[in-house]
Order: C-alpha cells, then sequence, then structure tokens
C-alpha cells in the first residue's frame, strides 16, 4: 500500500493541499513533522483546498493529522474547504472535528445571596401564574355551571350521585374514626391543662368552640382534599393520558361538562354533609373523655354545651364547607388535565394537588376566621 505523503500547489489565490496513500496511525509518522513545519508557515493565501480524492485509506489519527492542519490554516484567517471526500471519510473528518473543540466552562455561579433572590422571584412568578390559571379555570366551571342551569338537561345527573356517593360516604369510616380521636384528645388534654387553674368545667367551652368552628371543618377539608382531591387528578390525569379527553372532544362532548362539573358539584354538595358529621362525632369524643376525665354526667355536658355553642359557633363551620370544597374540587380537576402523556406525569400532578389543596384550605380558614372575628361572630 502506497506510504502516507502530501503535496502542496498554488492556485491562483487558493492553496491546494493533495493528501495521498494510506493515512492511518501504522503510517502517518513519517509525515507528522513534515505537517506540523507546513502548518506553522504563513500560508499567504485567503483560500485552502483539501483535495482527498488522491487517499487509499484514512482512519481516525490520519483525520486528527488533517483537523489540526486545517485548524491551523483557519486561525491564519485562510478558508479551508474539502474536496472529493467519501462519505466514511467525511464522517470520520466531523467526528475528529467535534472531539477536538474545547469544552465551555462551567458558567460562574451567582452570589448565594443573588442566587436565592432569584429563586424567591421565580417562586412568586410561578405563584402568579398558578394564581392566574385557578382564577380562568374557576370562572370556566361557574360559566359551564351557569349553562346547566340554564339548560337542565346538560347536567350529568348519574355522574353527579356517583361522586356523592365516593367522595361522601364512602369517606364517612374515615372522618367519623379521625374526628372521633381528635375530639378526644382535644378533651383530655384541655382538662389536663384547665385543672391546673380549677377551670377544668370549661373543657366543654373548649371543645365546643375549637371543634365547631375551626377543627371539625378543617381536619374534613383536609381529609377529603387527600382522599377525593388526589383521586379526582389521578382519575383525569390517566384519561388525559390515553387521550380519552381528546376523544371525547371529537365526538363533541365538553370535558369539563361530563367530567369537572359533577366532581365539583358533588363536592360541594357532601363537604357540609360530612363536616356536619364531623362535628357530632368531635363533640361525642370529647364527651367520652368528659365523662372519664371529670365524671361529667352525659345530661350536664350536654347542658354545657347548649350553654358554649351559639348558632353561629355551629354555622361557621358549615359555612366554610362550600368554600373549601370549591377550591379542593377545583385544583384536583385543573392538576389532572395538567397531566402530560406519561405516568410519572400523573404521579407528580396528584402530588402537587393534594399539596396546594392543603395550603389553600388552610389559608382559606385563615381569611374565614380573621373575616368572622371582624364581624363579630
Amino acid at each position: 500500500m502506497q506510504a502516507a505523503s502530501f503535496k502542496v500547489d498554488t492556485d491562483g489565490s487558493a492553496l491546494r493541499l493533495l493528501p495521498s496513500g494510506d493515512w492511518s496511525v501504522a503510517s502517518i509518522l513519517q509525515i507528522d513533522e513534515e505537517l506540523r513545519r507546513f502548518s506553522a508557515m504563513p500560508a499567504g493565501k485567503s483560500k485552502a483546498v483539501f483535495d482527498m480524492s488522491g487517499l487509499v485509506r484514512l482512519d481516525t489519527a490520519g483525520a486528527w493529522l488533517i483537523d489540526r492542519t486545517a485548524a491551523a490554516l483557519s486561525a491564519q484567517g485562510v478558508e479551508v474547504r474539502f474536496e472529493g471526500l467519501e462519505e466514511g471519510q467525511r464522517i470520520i473528518l466531523d467526528k475528529v472535528s467535534e472531539g477536538g473543540q474545547p469544552k465551555l466552562a462551567p458558567p460562574a455561579r451567582e452570589p448565594f445571596l443573588i442566587e436565592v433572590l432569584g429563586r424567591i422571584g421565580a417562586a412568586v412568578v410561578a405563584v402568579g401564574h398558578d394564581a392566574v390559571a385557578f382564577v380562568d379555570f374557576l370562572g370556566a366551571v361557574l360559566a359551564t355551571i351557569w349553562r346547566g342551569i340554564r339548560s337542565p338537561r346538560r347536567f350529568r345527573l348519574v355522574p353527579l350521585v356517583h361522586h356523592m356517593e365516593k367522595a361522601g360516604f364512602n369517606a364517612l369510616p374515615l372522618v367519623c374514626l379521625l374526628t372521633f380521636l381528635i375530639g378526644a384528645v382535644i378533651a383530655q388534654q384541655g382538662a389536663v391543662q384547665l385543672r391546673r387553674f380549677g377551670a377544668d368545667i370549661f373543657t366543654v367551652n373548649l371543645i365546643a368552640i375549637i371543634f365547631l368552628r375551626e377543627v371539625g371543618i378543617l381536619l374534613t377539608a383536609i381529609i377529603v382534599a387527600g382522599r377525593s382531591g388526589s383521586a379526582f387528578t389521578a382519575e383525569i390525569g390517566s384519561m388525559k393520558m390515553r387521550e380519552e379527553i381528546d376523544a371525547m372532544r371529537t365526538l363533541g362532548l365538553d370535558p369539563m361538562e361530563m367530567l369537572v362539573v359533577p366532581r365539583v358539584l358533588a363536592l360541594v354538595f357532601t363537604l357540609p354533609l360530612l363536616t356536619f358529621v364531623a362535628d357530632i362525632m368531635g363533640l361525642l369524643g370529647g364527651g367520652v373523655v368528659a365523662m372519664i376525665e371529670l365524671n361529667m354526667s352525659p345530661s350536664v355536658y350536654i347542658e354545657r354545651l347548649n350553654s358554649a355553642a351559639q348558632f353561629w359557633t355551629f354555622g361557621v363551620g358549615l359555612l366554610k364547607a362550600p368554600f373549601m370544597a370549591l377550591v379542593i374540587a377545583i385544583v384536583g380537576c385543573r392538576a389532572g388535565l395538567d397531566v402530560t402523556g406519561s405516568a410519572e406525569s400523573v404521579g407528580t400532578q396528584t402530588t402537587s394537588s393534594v399539596v396546594r389543596s392543603i395550603f389553600l384550605v388552610i389559608v382559606l380558614d385563615a381569611m374565614f376566621a380573621i373575616f368572622f372575628t371582624r364581624i363579630g361572630i
């Protein structure tokens, strides 16, 4: 096989380099120094052409020599181009050229304070966008409900009853158990602390006010957010992932009307009922502890409840329930519609919907507490 060699010709304003022979690792050592000297000399031309038609063989080592020479000419301001390249030779030269590019240095990190402020700013912007999207989705849901009110035949009664059963009736055992235990804990801790001041008789007042105004609705809403809100996201998200919602739109069916509104209305109807049951079970749990800790008879306990709890003590908690239900259902359904085409997205959106629902429920409860205190209720 012919040994590696090259020849340099001039063609007008162009420099013509003609490699020939076997440019492989076994035979290029003899021309390496000669190529280095050639690369170090001023080219004296504005263009250079590498005519590769005379090459018999080219491997990575030979391609590296050619690339090094071309880079040296380019550094002198010479425009380099190749002629007579076979497909395999072009691929090798491209790969060698890519590998020879210097890696970009990683960008310098911002100072810690600037980075923290940047993250806070990004979080604030994300919260703003999320708030706008929430209000937009709420408006779409309310508009769909209004269309249903104007045309009652558009309401999906069977899905509504189905979701009322799943979100309400099926949640009763869990709600009853947890609220009974929480009511018992509040009564036990209240009795122990108030006994130090000789005011243990006011344990009943503590149970009635705390549970009826705050704990009953808040605990029930958190349970529903973790149970039903996540179920809404997972169900709608699975349908979105399997492109069932796109198929519904193709058939002329409105997903908002078919999927979202029945779930929203089901939760709005059932959460006040669950709150009522939770209040009763919480008072019952507190009563059991009051009878054990304070030796209080059921009649005395009920009498103390009547004197401690007014109408609005009980009504405040029930009044919050529909608003919290609306928030939980809208967050859960919207997260389901935001699912992309992967199972991981379903899990991410489900987790996000539960966290957002619980956060918004607590914020809403705080706002209601401040409002009712301001107006004297």
